[in-house]
């Protein structure tokens, strides 16, 4: 009797998989008004209905999946959610109908389970205001939770890969990928080390600033950029100021640093003087750079006279290099 009811259920759960590859959104309502319990069942790979319509691209199926209430975090054999499978095989509107269910619901779910907690809005400007422990916690959690959002699929292979260690590796499924032999960084989150330099005019009363078009108007901060493989850190720190501002850079000195989640960068601080004056910006890089004097940049800091401009706010590793070159000598 015991094997006969669970072959039925197969039956039923494969009977309504198979609607919803189809796209039958006909006989989809009436299958599951008398059938409600299978909304969340999975066949023997881990599918669900909801895998299998984002699988062939039945946005209407989709939503009426959603809207019955099925989870669309679950997780087949492949550690695919339904949402995966829509981005893989190329269906935007699908992936955009789960996309937007999921940040929509989770955040209400996440509320009411959870009545003290609060969303940062917009993420950046609020995570500069967090108290510095709860800084660095939402700067790891963002920091593997991007990762886990762009690295879904072996980068060695491109075959499906498995969370392990608490979410702090991801393994390739296929057995005999290389990925899996060695010493390699594919399986662990990333993290990109990235040169902001305070870099001071030859006379040291003076420090180099600019700004990109996407910064608010007024906006000044140190340059930053990539170090580059094979790269040292005070190389990369003459490089990018000589590409972005066409100034020749010579002493490089380290400071401190900060982690920076947008989405994985090690910002390293340094101050660096400069060996010439001249600044022929490329608009490519950046959009304006500039020589402030120490007059002008106190009157930011201390007096807070932003008229003409003002510089990143104080938990920003911009902020803090202005203010170290500030309280120090002119030379280093």
């Amino acid at each position: 009797m015991a094997t006969f009811k669970r072959n039925v259920r197969q039956e039923l759960i494969s009977q309504f998989h198979s609607l919803a590859a189809e796209g039958n959104i006909s006989k989809l309502p009436i299958f599951l008004n008398q059938y409600p319990f299978l909304i969340n069942e999975t066949s023997e790979n881990g599918w669900t209905a909801l895998m299998y319509a984002a699988r062939n691209g039945h946005p209407h199926v989709v939503q009426f999946l959603l809207e019955k209430g099925c989870d669309r975090s679950i997780v087949n054999r492949s550690n695919q959610t339904a949402l995966d499978i829509a981005k893989f095989w190329g269906y935007k509107h699908v992936a955009t109908l789960l996309s937007n269910a999921m940040d929509a619901i989770s955040a209400e779910e996440f509320k009411k389970r959870h009545e003290d907690c609060y969303f940062l809005h917009p993420p950046m400007p609020a995570l500069l205001q967090l108290k510095e422990n709860e800084a660095g916690v939402v700067a790891q959690a963002r920091s593997v939770l991007a990762w886990h959002s762009r690295y879904k699929f072996c980068p060695t292979c491109g075959s499906a890969t498995k969370i392990e260690e608490g979410g702090y590796k991801r393994v390739c499924l296929k057995e005999d990928c290389p990925s899996l032999q060695g010493v390699h960084n594919t399986s662990y989150p990333r993290v990109d080390p990235v040169v902001i330099m305070q870099v001071l005019h030859p006379d040291g009363n003076k420090c180099l600033l600019g700004r990109q078009k996407r910064f608010p108007p007024g906006m000044f901060t140190c340059l930053a950029g990539f170090v580059e493989p094979g790269e040292t850190i005070e190389d990369a720190v003459r490089r990018e100021v000589e590409e972005e501002s066409g100034v020749k850079v010579g002493s490089v000195q380290y400071v401190s640093c900060q982690p920076w989640p947008m989405p994985s960068s090690l910002m390293i601080g340094c101050l660096a003087v400069a060996m010439s004056t001249e600044i022929k910006v490329d608009k490519n890089e950046i959009d304006d750079a500039r020589w402030f004097t120490k007059e002008q940049v106190m009157d930011v800091l201390t007096k807070g006279n932003q008229q003409s401009f003002f510089v990143p706010p104080s938990r920003a590793i911009a902020h803090q290099l202005i203010k170290h070159w500030i309280r120090m000598n002119s030379n280093l």
